[in-house]
């Protein structure tokens, strides 16, 4: 990887361009997780769980199970519990290293996104007394967010994006198989399963 350069004063003059926040947007940072917090991540399904390692390379990795599956614990903690996946753990080796993380949260059909900033420590899946068992599985560790600032984004990126317009969906069956494309990535001479196959086997794996 090349090393990243410093900001240059061509970037510093494009920043200058934007005109300042609004004095709302700069008050609707919390230091804790409240009641709107807490409703909107007990109906959450989804988010993304985004790391750097100590060079600063980021990563984001996508987090999902039913609504509510991360957990309050309370106003200024939340429990992640990290399930089955590719076994990579790019994030959970980059918190080792630098414990600071984000997460965005998503809940569908709702154009609002939900920000939490914070420190982490990793426990065993049975270290906080709470079952975090889902799809007949335990988890393979739980990750705790130490919450230090919270606010809700507003909606203005899902709606220009359509995300949840069911009429922007899009045809899976104009792209690429998945599994020809992992072919193609990994450079295999051997063809991979299809992508009903795929996707069956890790439907098993949830």
């Amino acid at each position: 990887m090349t090393a990243v350069p410093d900001s240059t004063t061509a970037d510093l003059e494009v920043l200058a361009g934007y005109r300042a926040p609004s004095q709302l947007v700069l008050d609707k940072v919390i230091d804790r997780v409240d009641e709107h917090c807490r409703a909107f991540i007990s109906r959450s399904p989804f988010a993304t769980l985004s790391t750097a390692d100590t060079d600063g390379w980021p990563d984001v990795s996508p987090r999902g199970g039913e609504p509510g599956f991360v957990h309050v614990l309370d106003e200024h903690r939340l429990a992640l519990p990290d399930r089955q996946g590719n076994n990579r753990v790019d994030g959970l080796r980059n918190l080792v290293a630098n414990p600071r993380a984000a997460l965005l949260f998503f809940v569908p059909g709702c154009e609002e996104t939900l920000k939490v900033y914070g420190t982490t420590s990793l426990v065993g899946a049975g270290e906080l007394g709470i079952d975090f068992t889902e799809f007949g599985r335990e988890p393979r560790s739980v990750l705790v967010v130490h919450v230090e600032r919270a606010y809700f984004q507003c909606g203005k990126a899902v709606m220009r994006s359509r995300l949840w317009d069911p009429s922007a969906q899009v045809d899976r069956s104009t792209m690429t198989p998945f599994g020809q494309v992992l072919r193609d990535h990994c450079a295999l001479e051997t063809p991979l399963p299809d992508d009903a196959t795929i996707r069956a086997d890790l439907a098993q794996e949830l």
